[in-house]
């Protein structure tokens, strides 16, 4: 096909014209030929296209230039240049079709346009059909509610531990992304329960401002649907099983230890750090789980002490969860603080009344 000398003489009579019109007619006619032969074109006639289609668009108005970047935003071998150059239009109606569509854009050219661009652009990036860890992570450090919200209801979408937290963190106040995480089948366990823990109490807060005469039945009410909660989310995990079962045979054996806790922290396993803390101190599975997602330290620090754990396994538990390393370091000196100052025979009197309050079903210890 030989498309250069027509495309030029075309281009060099568009450029010449004072009158836009005829510069976004040649470039609709030249995404009309580049379509109709797109997946036959060779690299260098796609560069010439390229070079014809980035040199048009600079010189156009918003409407044809959103026209054009949609017919291009799926197409496979579009242009590179162009499609940067759609991506990064300050119009989100631009760049949006490119943005959600455009397999030509790679995951650094994604994170770098969620870093610099406005929230619409952000908007359109999180309804791609898939989206890696450094895009997802830009996009729920930078992202309003609405991108918050499209990021975690895209089952494309993987999120690092970071990531995840963060928009964790962000559904304590906010209920349709907390329903968004709640759905998806990949969020960590850990997560789960962190998020229905801070969901609760956000909830306990509301409902006991406006009504004081109903706190004790609000406080009830939503401990025993966390507990049913957590439950299902252990029976509907293999994972879960098969940490239950690794533990539970070490313990009946003997041979858990303080050991076999670091090995499990060290293994970002939340399931057996659960589970052999349950084991260790004869404490229902559930108290654990909400101790390990609290962010108060203090049952953690009681049953550390209570079951003899040194202050290294300590202070592993207590930063088993990711945070802000500066809130963590400020955390820790108070911690360890406390950790000194706790006696043994304390630890275990309140670890026998932790037992007693789980096993009259009254709920979790606050």
């Amino acid at each position: 096909m030989n498309l250069t000398n027509g495309l030029i003489d075309q281009l060099e009579i568009a450029l010449a014209s004072p009158e836009l019109s005829k510069r976004a007619e040649l470039l609709r006619q030249v995404a009309d030929l580049f379509v109709l032969g797109s997946g036959k074109f060779s690299d260098v006639q796609i560069d010439l296209f390229d070079e014809v289609m980035s040199t048009l668009l600079k010189n156009i108005e918003c409407t044809a230039r959103a026209t054009f970047g949609s017919r291009l935003s799926r197409l496979p071998d579009a242009p590179l240049r162009t499609i940067r150059l759609l991506a990064f239009d300050d119009a989100p109606e631009v760049a949006a079709p490119v943005l959600e569509h455009s397999p030509r854009l790679d995951e650094v050219t994604l994170a770098e346009n969620a870093r610099t661009k406005s929230q619409d652009h952000l908007l359109a990036i999180a309804g791609r059909s898939q989206l890696t860890e450094p895009v997802t992570d830009v996009l729920v450090e930078r992202g309003n509610s609405d991108v918050a919200v499209r990021t975690a209801g895209n089952g494309g979408a993987r999120f690092s531990v970071q990531g995840m937290s963060r928009l964790t963190g962000r559904a304590r106040y906010h209920g349709a992304l907390a329903i968004c995480i709640w759905a998806r089948p990949d969020i960590p366990r850990a997560s789960l329960l962190k998020l229905f823990v801070h969901a609760s109490e956000m909830v306990r807060r509301k409902l006991e401002a406006a009504d004081p005469r109903q706190a004790a039945l609000i406080r009830s009410a939503i401990a025993e649907s966390s507990d049913e909660l957590h439950t299902m989310a252990r029976a509907g995990s293999s994972e879960h099983a098969r940490a239950l079962a690794e533990v539970r045979s070490l313990h009946s054996g003997g041979q858990l230890d303080e050991a076999h806790v670091l090995d499990f922290i060290g293994e970002r396993s939340f399931d057996k750090t659960a589970v052999a803390l349950s084991l260790m101190s004869d404490l229902p599975i559930g108290a654990i789980e909400r101790a390990l997602v609290r962010s108060e330290p203090e049952q953690i620090l009681i049953l550390a002490k209570a079951i003899g754990l040194s202050w290294d396994t300590t202070k592993a538990i207590l930063t088993f969860q990711p945070g802000s390393p500066h809130e963590a370091k400020e955390r820790l000196e108070q911690c360890f603080a406390s950790f000194l100052r706790l006696k043994p025979n304390t630890a275990k009197a309140a670890l026998q009344f932790y037992r007693l309050r789980e096993r009259a079903g009254q709920g979790p210890v606050h």
